[in-house]
């Protein structure tokens, strides 16, 4: 066992940034999965697909956008007159901000499987689903945008003095900046 992942290492539960490799995957298990749930009970129990999770994903998506720009503002003291972020609002916003971006990229994934699919069927229903596959699609994706963002937003910036440190201080902090 290396000396970075001992037991007693500290650093070895620490939360690094989400990699964008693991949303792709997701969105490709869950466009397989889409498509083949689709191609198999479309006809026989689809209704009209709903607008009400499309609302939903594109609220959240505006409302982690909005915590990203408060966030990142009262992180810099570009917000005169506020009081600092308080450190344990900003680790809940990291969490909701990873747990978003996996959450959108399979709402993406399952979207862009439906979409494509629909976009292939010749019937009126597919035809009629269309709009809200679609929609669906890009609130997925603003979601997973929104929470890269926000996660992104609360990371603390590098200071001046972080140059002063010795240069094993630094390579101790796995993904900090």
């Amino acid at each position: 066992m290396s000396q970075a992942q001992s037991p007693r290492d500290p650093d070895r539960f620490r939360m690094g940034p989400t990699r964008i490799s693991t949303l792709v995957v997701a969105a490709l298990a869950a466009a397989a999965v889409a498509w083949l749930l689709i191609s198999i009970f479309y006809y026989d129990v689809a209704p009209r697909l709903p607008w009400l999770p499309v609302v939903t994903l594109a609220g959240l998506a505006v409302l982690e956008a909005y915590a990203a720009v408060n966030t990142r503002g009262r992180i810099e003291g570009l917000r005169p007159g506020r009081e600092p972020v308080n450190p344990l609002l900003v680790a809940r916003f990291v969490v909701l901000a990873k747990a978003s971006a996996l959450a959108g990229a399979i709402f993406a994934g399952f979207y862009a499987g439906m979409t494509a699919w629909l976009f292939l069927e010749r019937t009126n229903a597919a035809v009629d689903d269309r709009p809200a596959a679609g929609a669906g699609l890009l609130a997925s994706l603003a979601l997973v945008g929104a929470a890269l963002w926000l996660e992104r937003a609360c990371r603390v910036p590098e200071q001046e003095d972080d140059e002063d440190r010795e240069p094993g201080d630094r390579e101790s902090r796995p993904g900090q900046r």
